[in-house]
């Protein structure tokens, strides 16, 4: 069976908008997947609330997506395919990232994964990068406006997709742009509730398809 890797934050990891818990296996994105997989694909979750792509958190640690993801590659192996998703979080005030500045971040991210592909994956691993949903209209309401710099965040994450695309372009990966699928919830407008992570489920099920990664 093919082994499929799903590398994100807190919408992989499925935080629940409304109870501040993990939504049940089921109805996270990664379940979703799985079920759809059955007996095709192992699906294994590393998703890691306020996780980063390149940058160190001062304040909640041991956030960085970069650092980590060699060794998640090597203990995970052998991977046939990689689904990515980080940026939300590179959105936070404190950061004050632009656009390309988080873009920038994910090139890095995809210089280190493609080098260790080519030179210890023997070019075996594909790669599916999904841009993060917009951040909600509601942000300046929520619990995480704050932290997020109300409508600043939104307007950033409105602009990733088409860099996204790009850069899955240059770096031979394939694209899925999350915010034509899916909405976050007005609860904390960052999070996907169980019905959204359903979508996204099936969403990004039928790109691997039309990609003939599975």
């Amino acid at each position: 069976m093919k082994r499929i890797l799903c590398y994100g934050d807190s919408l992989t990891w499925g935080y629940d908008p409304e109870k501040r818990v993990r939504i049940d296996p089921e109805y996270r994105w990664t379940g979703v997947l799985a079920d759809k997989l059955r007996g095709e694909a192992v699906v294994i979750e590393e998703g890691q609330n306020g996780r980063t792509i390149a940058t160190d958190d001062p304040a909640e640690g041991e956030k960085n997506g970069i650092r980590y993801i060699v060794p998640c590659l090597e203990s995970q192996s052998p991977l046939d395919i990689m689904v990515l998703m980080l940026g939300t979080n590179d959105l936070k005030r404190k950061f004050n990232y632009c656009a390309s500045d988080v873009a920038c971040e994910m090139e890095r991210f995809l210089q280190k994964v493609t080098a260790h592909n080519i030179f210890k994956m023997q070019g075996n691993m594909k790669i599916l990068l999904v841009s993060p949903p917009h951040v909600g209209e509601n942000i300046r309401e929520s619990w995480l406006g704050d932290s997020f710099g109300y409508e600043r965040a939104r307007e950033v994450s409105m602009k990733l997709a088409p860099l996204y695309a790009d850069l899955a372009e240059r770096y031979g990966a394939a694209f899925l742009d999350a915010s034509k699928f899916v909405t976050v919830s007005p609860s904390d407008s960052i999070h996907l509730d169980a019905t959204e992570q359903k979508k996204l489920g099936e969403a990004i099920f039928g790109k691997l398809k039309e990609e003939r990664y599975i």
